[in-house]
């Protein structure tokens, strides 16, 4: 148990530490150097990483599981679709409202598991969560701006990340793979559908094209790094998915952002108000609040198992020490009888 605990803790530290070292990266590189070229870069990135696990694997890192083509081929692409969703949510609305659309996530996710996996939160659970998502609202959201087309495209974006991040958890349990070998399998997936919709997606949003770029040395080497992040990233994301729930990888990324906006003051000299410290307070109070009530859940359902498996191993015992008592009556039995 202390082992996966240690495991559990060094996922969330290597999801942490590689999501804000790749954002402030990748920040740099289209604020600072002018690449704004989001969803191909995604694709590099997942490219890279396979190709990475695809030499680990080659050198017995881990061993390949053959898994059901039709559900990684489809779950490769609809994480392919939530990405470029999430993108062009961006940038159909204001940055207030993509950041509604990332909190709408969690509460979301918490009704599909309810509603189809028949998962029960506690109401301490759901109050956590609460102040967390008010928290991160205050500190991150400042504009509403409303469209039509913004929308749909936003509750889409919703809909395929909750799903995806669901299904990350269920087939890595149901089909007893690790998340190296299911983002294995699905990464090559996931970086076509990017890699063919990317260059046209960042094309409409920015109005420039990807292959006309002019790639200075310094662009080339920020790119290079941020693919090489993207390895831990993508593989920490699987790994806390499958080792957790996708309600607390989402919980973590909301750690994430208030981590970015707190180094964004701290190294890029970014805006911060009052506004901007009140909300990341209460966020990391909603986190602490989730994290000590799953912690004091986790314990309960460990007792409960415990309990459980000692009375099976009671009635499992119990039946052969009736035999042995019947065996032993019936030889007193017979002693009986032959002395008579």
């Amino acid at each position: 148990m202390s082992s996966f605990q240690l495991g559990v803790a060094g996922a969330l530290f290597l999801s942490v530490a590689s999501s804000v070292s790749i954002v402030i990266c990748n920040k740099a590189l289209m604020s600072n150097l002018g690449f704004p070229f989001a969803t191909t870069l995604t694709s590099w990135h997942l490219m890279v990483t396979f190709c990475t696990l695809h030499v680990a694997q080659r050198l017995n890192f881990f061993e390949a599981k053959s898994i059901d083509m039709k559900t990684v081929t489809l779950f490769g692409i609809l994480n392919g679709v939530s990405i470029g969703l999430l993108n062009l949510s961006l940038g159909f609305n204001s940055v207030g409202f993509y950041q509604m659309t990332k909190l709408a996530i969690i509460p979301f996710t918490v009704l599909l598991e309810t509603v189809f996996l028949k998962k029960q939160f506690s109401q301490k659970i759901k109050f956590s969560l609460f102040l967390l998502l008010i928290g991160v609202g205050i500190a991150s959201v400042t504009d509403l701006q409303l469209n039509f087309v913004g929308t749909i495209l936003s509750l889409l974006a919703i809909i395929t990340t909750c799903v995806s991040q669901i299904l990350t958890n269920t087939i890595q349990k149901k089909l007893n793979v690790s998340s190296t070998q299911l983002l294995y399998h699905s990464a090559p997936f996931q970086a076509a559908v990017l890699f063919v919709s990317g260059p046209l997606v960042d094309q409409f949003l920015t109005k420039q094209n990807v292959f006309s770029h002019k790639y200075s040395p310094i662009v080339l080497a920020f790119i290079v790094l941020s693919c090489l992040i993207a390895v831990s990233v993508n593989f920490s994301t699987f790994l806390v998915i499958g080792k957790t729930s996708p309600v607390t990888y989402q919980v973590l990324g909301h750690l994430k952002t208030c981590l970015v906006l707190a180094f964004g003051y701290t190294l890029l000299h970014d805006p911060f108000t009052e506004r901007n410290i009140i909300g990341i307070m209460i966020a990391i109070l909603g986190m602490g609040l989730y994290s000590h009530f799953c912690t004091q859940e986790n314990k309960k359902k460990q007792q409960v198992d415990l309990s459980l498996a000692s009375q099976v191993k009671e009635k499992d015992s119990s039946p052969l020490l009736t035999h042995e008592d019947k065996e032993s009556l019936e030889a007193k039995k017979l002693s009986k009888d032959s002395l008579a």
